[in-house]
């Protein structure tokens, strides 16, 4: 059974996007991935709350901790429903998806 004790790696994001901000064509980059960013800060945030390594969670879900890697690296893979649902339970949270009318320009 794999090791269920989380110990979170410090990571000062402010300060590596400040850095990343300064490379030519990084924000627009960025901003094209907002959502898929969005997304994998919550994944992260929910299995930090857990207390789960990537491999409890893999364990949980039926997977590996490698696929778990890819779902939390936001721009490098398009999971499908079924598999973030998988996701979710194997953290402890529901899906929730909706859409959101844009507001006018």
């Amino acid at each position: 059974m794999a090791d269920l004790k989380y110990t979170p790696v410090p990571h000062d994001h402010a300060t590596l996007l400040a850095k990343a901000k300064k490379r030519a064509g990084f924000t627009e980059a960025y901003d094209a991935l907002e959502l898929e960013y969005a997304l994998a800060g919550q994944m992260l945030k929910a299995r930090a709350k857990a207390g789960l390594t990537q491999d409890a969670v893999a364990e949980r879900m039926g997977t590996t901790k490698s696929a778990v890697s890819r779902l939390e690296a936001a721009g490098r893979h398009a999971p499908s429903l079924t598999t973030l649902k998988k996701y979710a339970a194997a953290v402890g949270c529901d899906l929730q998806v909706k859409l959101v009318a844009r507001k006018p320009a």
